[in-house]
């Protein structure tokens, strides 16, 4: 079955002037435009694209992959508003329409938004909407306190970021627990920290043994993490190498890795540091 707003695995069916008919399994039809053609391509060969409808309401193909599909959650940005809403980039030629009743704020030219891709029931078109509260499984199911997660950043809040987690639950990081940039759309590792009664979610960029650890501590094992486990620093480090890498003197390094090193979250070798 061709399923629109997603990609799908089609077999070249036939040719036409306008391009290549592609072909199901149950028989049904979709039209790959000439300029998505690749020059290779023959019948009977199998080609992934994604399926929408174009400016004519037709069912139509590309093989150009779009930045969210179909019951995804994505940060796009606004190319252009007019008098029907805001259209979004999202990789194809034709914009993505957010309609002005499904903006949870007035969308402004150019700013970025946290959106989610679905099928319009009266157009059966792809739209989007930045009202993402329905769109959230409303019940928690799966997850555990300490379960690693795929985190996309939200926008801010007075008490931190809200998080949309596994593409399926709201989440929030708490600003006073946070220890590296982050910024709106950005896709990331976290961790399961709390699970309220209410299925409200609190996340935690750090595994749950590194909260109990003080902001230099905390910093030392982000640059551990990014750097696979290893950094070339101990406490025979000069004071300038130690201030180059992590911005903190090397009395301050000193006693966090002792911190470290005494909560068993690392170990210090001749060579540097290695996260347990």
């Amino acid at each position: 079955m061709i399923e629109i707003g997603k990609m799908n695995i089609l077999e070249v069916f036939r040719e036409s002037p306008h391009g290549m008919y592609l072909m199901d399994e149950d028989g049904f039809e979709v039209l790959l435009p000439n300029k998505y053609v690749p020059k290779d391509i023959e019948i009977d060969d199998d080609i992934e694209v994604f399926v929408f409808k174009d400016s004519e309401d037709r069912l139509t193909a590309t093989t150009l992959r779009p930045k969210i599909t179909l019951h995804e959650f994505g940060c796009l940005q606004v190319n252009e508003v007019t008098k029907f809403g805001a259209f979004l980039d999202w990789g194809l030629e034709k914009d993505l329409l957010v309609p002005f009743a499904e903006q949870s704020r007035k969308m402004q030219k150019g700013d970025y938004y946290i959106v989610f891709l679905y099928i319009d029931e009266k157009t059966n078109r792809l739209v989007a909407s930045s009202k993402l509260s329905r769109f959230f499984e409303p019940e928690v199911q799966g997850l555990q306190e300490q379960d690693e997660v795929n985190l996309l950043i939200g926008h801010p809040t007075d008490i931190g970021f809200n998080v949309i987690i596994n593409n399926k639950y709201k989440g929030l990081i708490y600003k006073n627990e946070v220890f590296q940039t982050i910024r709106l759309g950005l896709k990331t590792k976290g961790y399961i920290k709390q699970i309220r009664p209410d299925h409200k979610i609190d996340v935690s960029l750090q595994k749950q043994g590194f909260q109990k650890v003080e902001p230099n501590a905390q910093k030392i094992l982000q640059m551990l993490e990014q750097q696979n486990g290893f950094l070339p620093l101990n406490d025979k480090s000069s004071p300038e190498e130690i201030t180059r890498k992590l911005q903190m003197s090397k009395k301050t390094f000193k006693k966090a890795i002792g911190g470290l090193y005494k909560k068993r979250l690392i170990r210090i070798e001749s060579d540097g540091i290695h996260l347990i």
